[in-house]
């Protein structure tokens, strides 16, 4: 966990989140699901569930981690036929995504990091909506941390390195940098991002669902 006592899984999704309406932000469609999934796989690595080598993905071991969302990950990952690669695996967890992305996000509200506001559209739909709470600099720790590491050229931590490489995978870094920022950092970047054979493995997983190469816009991180 990172100093706030965040998950990578759990990072993410404030990342992804606006301050203040609670709405997703960022890339549309698969990106954010395919992200999620990412973080998961990353974090069950973390926590010696399994390992890589080169392109594929090794079970470790299959026993449960406490943790509703990254155990429902590893379930999938051990079950008969599941995928031995990253490329496999983001798909395959991406589609359990949502339920996923639920359960961290009751468990922020209950820690006291956003607000769960029912709202409905034309009176109709509705309308669920995850402000972050003012005052609690856990929500802005991870953009904070990111954005030093990168503009100062420090060594990040593993845990970092891999949040870095799966938000430049997912398209996040726009939401966190200038475009001028962007072009200063890009090739820090491509340093620590490349520490971690896991790092690579999923960014290149993750990075399929927007149709290019990681190095084709700069821009874009």
């Amino acid at each position: 966990m990172t100093e706030a006592g965040l998950t990578l899984a759990e990072e993410i999704v404030l990342l992804a989140l606006d301050d203040e309406t609670g709405r997703p932000v960022g890339r549309a469609g698969m990106a954010p699901d395919r992200a999620l999934a990412g973080a998961l796989l990353m974090q069950l690595a973390l926590a010696g569930r399994i390992d890589t080598d080169g392109s594929r993905l090794i079970l470790l071991e299959a026993a449960p981690t406490g943790d509703a969302a990254l155990d429902a990950a590893l379930a999938l990952l051990a079950a008969p036929g599941a995928p031995g690669d990253a490329r496999g695996a983001i798909p395959l967890l991406a589609r359990d995504a949502p339920a996923a992305r639920a359960v961290i996000l009751d468990r922020l509200v209950a820690r006291g990091l956003l607000r769960r506001v029912e709202d409905r559209v034309l009176w109709i739909l509705p309308d669920r909506r995850h402000p972050k709470v003012p005052g609690r600099p856990e929500a802005a720790e991870a953009r904070a941390r990111l954005r030093g590491m990168l503009l100062r050229e420090e060594i990040p931590e593993p845990q970092d390195a891999l949040l870095l490489g799966l938000a430049r995978a997912a398209g996040l870094l726009p939401l966190l940098f200038t475009a001028a920022e962007l072009d200063q950092v890009q090739p820090w970047l491509a340093v620590v991002t490349r520490i971690e054979s896991l790092n690579r493995a999923v960014a290149e997983a993750v990075a399929d669902v927007r149709g290019v190469g990681l190095g084709t816009t700069r821009r874009e991180g």
